[in-house]
Order: C-alpha cells, then structure tokens, then sequence
C-alpha cells in the first residue's frame, strides 16, 4: 500500500502523524511511504531521517494526496485539501466532526473512508489514541491558564499558588475524564485551591482517593457549577462525548456570575465547546473577552508542543496504521471492533451514531 504523510497546514500547527520509525516499520513490511518536505521540522525530525527510514519525499502536498492509498493526518482536513481527496482513499486522522458540519458534507462528498483517532476503542472501551492528546492538553490548560490570569493579558492579576498570607488561585475543572485528571494534577502542584466536577460518582471516588488535599472532588449539577463560577479565578472546561458535540456547561447568562478577568480554558472546543460563548480560536490569536472574561479555545492545543505531542501521539497510533496498511480499510473494520469504531464515514455513508445525530443525517451501521 502507499502510505502519504502530509505536511500539516493548520494555523500553528507543528506535529506530524508519523516519525521515521514508523516510516521505516511499514517499508520493512512492503509498503511505500510519501512523506511531504519539512513534515517534519516542526517537531525537531529532519527530511534527511524520513529519507534514511526508507520514505520517499516529495515536494508536493497534492502529489501526496494524488499518489496515496492512506493518508495519515493529526488534524482534520482543512478546506484546502478537501478537493485533493478522493472515492476509495482512506483518510486517518483527527476529524472531530461534530463540530464541524462543512467537513462532514465535504468528506461525505468525497467518498472516501474517514477513520477518526478520537472514537477508537480499545478493548476495555478506552480511546487510546486521544488519551495522549488530552494528557498533553490537561497540563497544558494549567500552563496557559496562569498565563492568561496576568494582568498584562487581560486576566486579574492572579498568581496561581498564591504566596504566604495570600491566597492561592480557585481552579474550577468541568470533567474528571483525562483532560480534567491531569489539569488538576498539575494545578495541585502549582498549589492552587482546585475543585474538579464529574456526574460520574466512581469517578468522583477514585479521584478523591488519588488526588492531594488540595484538590476537591464534586458531584456536578446547575447549582454546584453556578457556585463554582462565582469562585473560580480560572475554569478548564474537558468535557467529553465520544463522537457527540460537547453539552454547554457554562450558559452566556453564568458568566454575570463570575469575576472580572477570570479566566475560561475551554479544551473541550475540538467538539464544539462546554461554554456557550466559546468559538474556536489559534494560537497566534488564542484569546478573547466576553463579559469581561478571558476566554482562551485553541483548537489544536498540543500542536504548540509538537516534539512531546508528536511522539506521544505516534506512539498509540502506529499499530493501527499497520493494520489499516496490511489489510486495507474493509478488512480491518469487518474484523476490528476498535477500527470500525473509529470509522465515521465510509462510501458516502454517515457511520458513527453521534455524528448522524448531531446533523441529523442517515446513520448506516
């Protein structure tokens, strides 16, 4: 099979979908790999290490697209590249296409297959391949979170820790899923007070059992997370449905509740957002205000870091490249739950449950 690894054209966008080792696996298997010139430079790997993995370079992202039986992305397709797709391609990547009905009608158009990383499933119902992501944009939430608390960034002025006799930044996390697990991990460090809401009451247990004293475990409802926004100096907003747009959390009328120059970090912007004011925003221009609170929704996150995000993220999904590259994508979807699973289109066909739902478009099975 050919195998295309395009350079990523979204704004600020540094990682690349495959790194030589992976390259270097599939050729030792058979197949031919088209890696685009400087896919790589953004996370630290030179052309030069593509070419000695055994990759053929080109110059061109529309000979790529052209030439390829698998095209294996980060980010979803942008408008650009929708013309280059084609019937009978397969496309791997991260599509979040509840959020984005133009690319559901663009890649339903195209008629090509449409893997997602972000509805795989693993065997014990994990998604693997967005676990690394949102590890990255946990922390990372945090990182940027008490930068946009500065004052010189329209934030109040707060330090996250606080220093003796005064006190520490009030964290408010929306999910206990893996973005809100390592936010309030590394908010707990930074010594801020952190409150972290789940419906899920298991979940709660666990993280109340594994996390410092300074991070408190909360039943989330209307009345708890009106509570918290009076509160919080700083609100991560990772809420996840697998597929689905995310629900609003945060209506337009709560943000009269919270203080002047706090701050929201609404991760969960690939699916639409948590917070009914949130839209999606870049990392050169990350950041706006709405009734005097600092909202910050970068829909590609991890993308500032792109070596860690890069390697983290190759790690989980080359095996299932080989796979899709073995056996080609109606094989590996009539004998792989996790690929089916994380089929959303195929042939035209909308097949992912939420997606249908949310555009309500015909869900084919």
């Amino acid at each position: 099979m050919i195998v295309g690894i395009p350079k990523e054209v979204k704004e600020d966008e540094y990682r690349v979908a495959m790194l030589p080792v992976g390259v270097e696996e599939l050729v030792s298997r058979g197949h031919e790999v088209l890696v685009q010139t400087g896919a790589g430079l953004g996370s630290g790997l030179a052309d030069d290490d593509y070419l000695q993995a055994g990759g053929t370079l080109l110059a061109s992202e529309a000979d790529i697209f052209k030439r390829a039986d698998l095209i294996v992305k980060v980010k979803e397709p942008m408008e650009s590249e929708w013309p280059m797709i084609r019937s009978g391609q397969t496309l791997f990547t991260y599509f979040h296409f509840a959020a984005d009905r133009k690319l559901t009608e663009a890649m339903l158009e195209s008629g090509a297959s449409c893997l997602a990383y972000e509805t795989l499933r693993d065997n014990q119902g994990r998604l693997p391949l967005l676990t690394p992501m949102s590890e990255v944009a946990g922390r990372m939430s945090i990182q940027e979170g008490a930068k946009f608390l500065e004052r010189p960034q329209m934030g109040r002025g707060i330090l996250l820790g606080g220093v003796p006799g005064v006190a520490p930044a009030h964290i408010t996390i929306l999910g206990g899923g893996v973005v809100g697990t390592n936010a309030a991990r590394i908010a707990a460090g930074f010594r801020a007070d952190v409150a972290i809401l789940d419906i899920n009451l298991d979940r709660l247990r666990y993280l109340d059992d594994v996390m410092p004293p300074n991070v408190n475990a909360l039943f989330s409802d209307r009345h708890t997370i009106r509570d918290q926004l009076r509160r919080a100096d700083l609100v991560i907003g990772s809420v996840l449905i697998p597929g689905a747009k995310a629900p609003y959390l945060v209506r337009k009328e709560d943000l009269k509740l919270m203080k002047q120059g706090s701050v929201i970090i609404d991760v969960a912007i690939d699916q639409g957002g948590c917070v009914e004011t949130s839209r999606p925003t870049t990392h050169r221009h990350p950041t706006y205000i709405v009734d005097d609170v600092v909202h910050y929704c970068v829909t590609n996150m991890p993308g500032a870091v792109g070596r860690t995000s890069t390697f983290a993220l190759c790690n989980v999904t080359l095996p299932w490249v080989v796979q899709l590259a073995e056996n080609g994508v109606n094989n590996c979807i009539a004998s792989s739950k996790a690929l089916r699973d994380s089929l959303n289109i195929h042939q035209g066909k909308v097949t992912n449950q939420a997606v249908a739902q949310t555009f309500d478009m015909e869900y084919v099975a």
